[in-house]
């Protein structure tokens, strides 16, 4: 019986010594010919877009094979070097976990190790589209023309060239990253670097390039070493990287291709004419509890997300947060995004004991996050008259935690690229809100509404005094 075989290493010549439960490519691999170049191969993408593509693969589509491009470290790239490329995709669920090896990807490149290497896929004609999971960071063109030149944007604006000067069709750029317009911040650092280079190429870009938009959504935590011994034991494969993720999966995209389309809507990829309504709903439906949910739940006492959805008092707060501060503001007309069945949904993976997100990992850069996700939500709700009682509370949770403690006086190590000034700021107002809302870039207008101002010192007062689970008690039905 297959629980008596020592576990597989994965590989193009290991699948049938695995478990009778892990689903393996049925397709021949060796006929897998590379179409999409991806940027950023982290475990995200290699549970969403690169299982799409293995889907296709599994349909016969096997001309839309993925090259794999590392942005800093190499410890991906020996992994997968070591697998064939190959990698396993495990679905956990209310029921039994399910495991695929995913074969899609036919190559691997490290970027700052050989942008030459990435240049020439990019250059060669057979490439016809270029997806990104870079994160907002990644969006930044270098002023410095060496580091500009080997950034993602501008090997990508090299390879354009040649293929101007060859006559040959440009491919698409297709961003994948959780940013309110991800497909214009890709077209201006690409439209930058080309017209530092040449005007005629930058008009060559703006005419022939599209950038369509795009919403993509899977929780997918970090992998565990705990993670890779459980896989090991329970499907019978050796995979020294496997992804973790849920059964949810979904991916909008804008129909807006300068060449070929890949056929992703025979396996469930929905294309639209205007991508911003999914987008909108999305990030601040689910980013946006997202970290109103890591900020409260931390300071509750709580890690993970299933833990703090096993906690009546969060698990209300979060119901009532989306339901009735953040639902209201958004469109109620978008296919597949209808409120109701859309915050059900997300409450139900939320409470996913088999994932169990990091709540410090939700808390991350949260002075990229909460401008994009969370404070836009309370914005809308202050001009409009709507309540913003939760709102308000989740804004004074992560000043809270940007003090560097927990309400028990523990360390927190505040993962930001601003965390040094925002700290220093949390720390000399205390329960004043006011020196963190001198930024501006971040909180906009706030400072300015003494209604709200007075609010977050109230909340942050209680928060020090009564804890986290007393203050959602106290909340208002409404504002």
């Amino acid at each position: 019986m297959t629980d008596n075989l020592a576990a597989a290493p994965v590989s193009d010549h290991a699948f049938d010594h695995g478990s009778a439960r892990l689903a393996v490519p049925a397709y021949d691999r060796s006929r897998l010919r590379p179409a999409v170049v991806h940027f950023g191969v982290g475990g995200f993408h290699r549970a969403h877009q690169a299982v799409y593509f293995d889907e296709l693969a599994e349909l016969g589509f096997t001309h839309w094979g993925v090259i794999g491009v590392g942005m800093r470290h190499p410890e991906m790239g020996e992994v997968l070097g070591a697998q064939d490329n190959l990698f396993t995709v495990v679905q956990r669920g209310s029921g039994d976990s399910e495991a695929r090896v995913v074969g899609s990807m036919v190559e691997y490149l490290l970027l700052p190790e050989d942008p030459d290497a990435v240049r020439r896929r990019l250059a060669d004609p057979e490439i016809r589209l270029v997806t990104l999971t870079i994160t907002a960071d990644g969006y930044a063109v270098p002023d410095d023309p060496g580091q500009a030149r080997d950034s993602v944007f501008g090997v990508l604006v090299d390879a354009l060239e040649v293929r101007r000067r060859a006559n040959d069709a440009p491919f698409t750029v297709l961003s994948c990253d959780n940013l309110p317009d991800s497909a214009a911040a890709a077209k201006d650092a690409v439209l930058t670097l080309a017209r530092r280079r040449d005007r005629e190429l930058a008009d060559w870009v703006a005419e022939r390039v599209t950038f369509p938009g795009s919403m993509v959504d899977r929780i997918t935590p970090a992998t565990t070493p705990e993670d890779r011994e459980e896989v090991e034991r329970e499907f019978r494969v050796e995979d020294r990287w496997p992804v973790i993720t849920e059964p949810f999966t979904q991916w909008v995209v804008e129909d807006a291709f300068g060449n070929d389309r890949p056929p992703l809507d025979r396996v469930g990829v929905r294309f639209v004419p205007d991508v911003a309504p999914y987008k909108l709903i999305k990030s601040r439906l689910l980013n946006g509890t997202h970290c109103a949910l890591g900020y409260v739940g931390y300071l509750a006492g709580h890690r993970s997300t299933d833990e703090a959805m096993s906690d009546p008092a969060v698990a209300a707060y979060v119901a009532r947060l989306m339901r009735e501060e953040i639902a209201p503001l958004l469109p109620a007309d978008i296919p597949g995004m209808e409120p109701d069945a859309y915050c059900a949904t997300l409450l139900e993976r939320f409470r996913n004991p088999a994932i169990g997100d990091r709540l410090s990992r939700l808390c991350r850069r949260g002075s990229t996050k909460m401008p994009d996700y969370l404070l836009p939500s309370l914005h809308d709700a202050r001009r409009r008259g709507l309540p913003r009682a939760r709102l308000t509370f989740a804004v004074a949770a992560w000043l809270r935690y940007l003090r560097g403690t927990d309400l028990d006086g523990e360390p927190i190590e505040v993962q930001d690229a601003r965390a040094d000034e925002l700290r220093a700021a949390a720390e000399r107002g205390g329960d004043d809100p006011l020196p963190l809302l001198e930024f501006t870039d971040v909180f906009g207008d706030l400072a300015e509404d003494e209604e709200c101002v007075a609010d977050l010192r109230r909340f942050l007062t209680n928060l020090d005094s009564d804890g986290v689970v007393s203050g959602l008690q106290s909340l208002p039905a409404s504002r």
